[in-house]
């Protein structure tokens, strides 16, 4: 992950929220220490180790940050993700935004976690798409990894893809695929969206680096396969859930990219709780 992007990231999104300042906290406390915890209130698998860590480093006071947890562990309900001692005030003012990211990115990781799981034993690979929250797509996509996922594209300049609006416009696969030869250098990759086996014949003929089938049968996706050559990558996409990775996984293509994995995974339930000593 780009620390210093995060950092910029997380920057705006305490300005957002803390506006002229944190009225609540800073009325009630003055120089109060506390120590809370980052607690999980649901199984699942965390994700944002760095969201914390750069999170309270902007700050600017005296927190001191133990993580119990690492990207990837799995929670148990009652599980300490991380304790955290500093000035209450502080505290309290980046609660929200921290919980916000952690919630959001360890419910990515825990659903791509189910994915891969119901996948099995299989050379496929679970990925995920550019069906992101703007502005969070670095950790969404980090997320994923977190959640024993793979990445696909990370932005529209990490590799070329062809799909049915290019197609369309262009006028054939051969035509789109053509002229980006023309102008990509070696170190880029062209993937090619099919819809039927004709499109899937005329992407191998034009050369392509990756071809998915897009919103495709088992039973299709069997049939386009076995038109690659096994020098071409294969990706099914579209209209998988959960229920249908294990039919899709017999296929033998060499990716799945779901976009749900972002775009519909449920926040983790995760809470910030402070911890007072009542002891005398």
């Amino acid at each position: 992950m780009n620390k210093l992007l995060l950092r910029e990231q997380l920057m705006q999104f305490m300005k957002e929220d803390l506006g002229f300042g944190d009225r609540t906290s800073e009325w009630i406390f003055s120089n109060e220490i506390t120590k809370a915890i980052f607690l999980a209130k649901s199984k699942g698998v965390f994700a944002g180790e760095e969201v914390l860590i750069e999170g309270y480093k902007l700050l600017q006071s005296d927190i001191d940050l133990t993580l119990l947890k690492r990207d990837g562990d799995n929670l148990e309900p009652g599980d300490v993700i991380a304790e955290v001692t500093g000035p209450t005030v502080d505290i309290l003012s980046s609660e929200r935004v921290l919980l916000n990211l952690v919630q959001r990115m360890s419910g990515i990781a825990t659903l791509t976690q189910e994915a891969v799981t119901r996948l099995g034993e299989t050379q496929t690979r679970i990925c995920d798409t550019r069906k992101t929250t703007p502005g969070l797509r670095m950790l969404e996509k980090h997320a994923v990894v977190s959640g024993g996922g793979f990445n696909h594209r990370l932005r529209l300049d990490d590799a070329v893809m062809i799909k049915d609006n290019h197609i369309a416009r262009c006028g054939s696969i051969t035509a789109a695929v053509t002229k980006v030869r023309e102008k990509a250098g070696h170190m880029i990759k062209i993937e090619v969206e099919a819809e039927s086996v004709a499109d899937v014949k005329e992407a191998v003929e034009a050369g392509a680096d990756v071809i998915m089938f897009d919103n495709s049968t088992v039973e299709q996706a069997i049939q386009w396969r076995n038109e690659v050559p096994p020098s071409i990558i294969t990706e099914v996409s579209g209209g998988i859930t959960l229920e249908t990775l294990p039919e899709f996984g017999k296929t033998g293509v060499d990716y799945i990219s779901i976009g749900a994995l972002t775009h519909s995974a449920k926040a983790l339930d995760i809470s910030l709780d402070i911890q007072i000593n009542r002891e005398g």
